[in-house]
């Protein structure tokens, strides 16, 4: 669905809380806007709308406004159907119940005697569920952290929505202690190693988010290895194309948001750090030379974006030839999680705490060392965590522009909007590379 296509809303219609009365708002709807991002468990969007103030009967049997006559309180329920406008753009579904918008709050409200606006903030119903119900259970030491995530989405959320849950290498117990289903998802993330990789060892990092196709719990390692959208997103700067078939696939607009941060990654650990943790039953400390993790030692070992992970930094001095990456700039500690767990005593370590923390805190950083805002024609296709291609051109004075091999490639989306009104429709896409320069060979083409 091209920018300046018209949107088609063939649903969108709000339930009251008690399930008795319903209005289709969707000849009111201004604009809508739907959002995925790998950072949050739970969709929202966004509906402003605008009626006349004769919208829905009354109890007393009188036309009244919605706002008023529904009425809007909170936790309504919305069913949305958005049309594509081709066989390859679907459009959204959100029309079957487990898939159905709720109303989380009402702002923006004008009301007069004649019309009324407002807009509603929508969110999936597990954020709903997520606010209302404690994880209280001990999880064995036995149990591999995907099978706890099935079984928080399964017991707790009430949900069947998790599609894509890549199976974790590594087991770990623990105690849910009343926390909320999301804040224990969310904080098994770093913690999971995935089993599966095409190349090398594995490196810890899962992001739990939800899409239009339900959960993914889904590793930095998996999200990073899988085939990029089949079509590759194109940048002609002065070229304008109405028609064509590549017209749906161009960008319209892009700038860099973020080209690399290196006094953040040096807070954060990311080149190098020092982790020392202490076995509370032995009192004794990491080995010293398991004590410094180093990004360089992972290079040519792990899946990138871009280019190999050759990390190449400034010496610490003239004095000192050390790279900054070769210099632990965080220092980590803590206890072994060793005892705590199971009923019989056991001098079994729950999980290496400190080699994980450092390859997730590692895999994390990297990925997000570019970041690129742009916009391109709808396409409902994308959902979050997906890798797509993209080029860009070379600037220089040349009139036959090549492409830029250090900014084009492969890119994972970190979010996204759907955006409709009434004026045209598009996509805008935030996206993260975790290296620079190309990954594979399809960078062919000549402006």
């Amino acid at each position: 669905m091209a920018a300046s296509d018209a949107v088609l809303y063939e649903k969108f219609i709000i339930e009251s809380t008690d399930g008795k009365r319903t209005a289709d708002i969707k000849e009111g709807v201004v604009f809508f806007s739907y959002f995925e991002n790998v950072f949050s468990p739970h969709l929202t969007a966004k509906v402003q709308v605008s009626n006349t103030g004769s919208t829905i009967e009354g109890e007393d049997g009188v036309m009244t406004s919605l706002y008023n006559g529904l009425p809007l309180v909170g936790g309504e329920r919305v069913i949305i159907k958005v049309s594509g406008n081709s066989a390859t753009n679907k459009g959204l579904k959100f029309d079957t119940p487990e898939k159905y918008f709720y109303v989380s709050s009402i702002t923006n409200i004008l009301i007069d005697g004649e019309r009324e606006a407002f807009t509603l903030n929508l969110v999936s119903r597990e954020a709903i569920t997520n606010e209302t119900v404690r994880v209280g259970k001990r999880f064995p030491t036995s149990q591999k952290i995907s099978d706890s995530v099935e079984d928080i989405c399964k017991n707790y959320l009430s949900s069947d929505k998790l599609y894509d849950n890549d199976e974790t290498e590594n087991p770990y117990g623990f105690i849910g202690n009343m926390k909320k289903p999301f804040t224990i998802l969310t904080w098994l993330a770093s913690k999971s190693v995935p089993s599966k990789v095409a190349k090398g060892g594995s490196t810890a990092g899962y992001f739990f988010f939800e899409t239009q196709k339900g959960f993914r719990y889904k590793s930095v390692d998996q999200l990073i290895d899988q085939d990029p959208y089949e079509e590759t997103y194109v940048y002609t700067p002065g070229i304008v194309e109405y028609k064509g078939p590549n017209n749906d696939f161009k960008i319209l607009e892009y700038s860099t948001e973020k080209n690399q941060n290196l006094l953040d990654n040096l807070e954060r650990g990311a080149f190098c750090s020092h982790r020392k943790y202490i076995n509370p039953l032995t009192f004794e400390y990491t080995p010293s030379p398991k004590c410094v993790f180093k990004l360089d030692d992972y290079s040519g070992k792990m899946k990138n974006l871009g280019g190999d992970i050759n990390v190449t930094l400034p010496t610490l001095s003239d004095k000192d030839s050390r790279t900054l990456a070769s210099v632990p700039s965080r220092y980590i500690t803590g206890f072994k999680d060793i005892g705590t767990i199971e009923n019989d005593v056991s001098f079994s370590e729950n999980a290496d705490a400190s080699f994980i923390h450092s390859q997730a805190m590692m895999r994390y950083n990297t990925l997000f060392t570019q970041l690129l805002v742009m916009t391109v024609p709808l396409n409902t296709n994308l959902i979050a965590g997906d890798i797509i291609k993209c080029q860009f051109p070379r600037t220089d004075n040349e009139e036959r522009k090549e492409i830029d091999r250090n900014q084009s490639g492969l890119y994972m989306i970190k979010e996204l909007v759907h955006y409709f009104d009434a004026s045209g429709s598009y996509t805008k896409l935030k996206l993260v590379r975790d290296t620079f320069g190309e990954r594979e060979t399809w960078l062919k083409i000549i402006f």
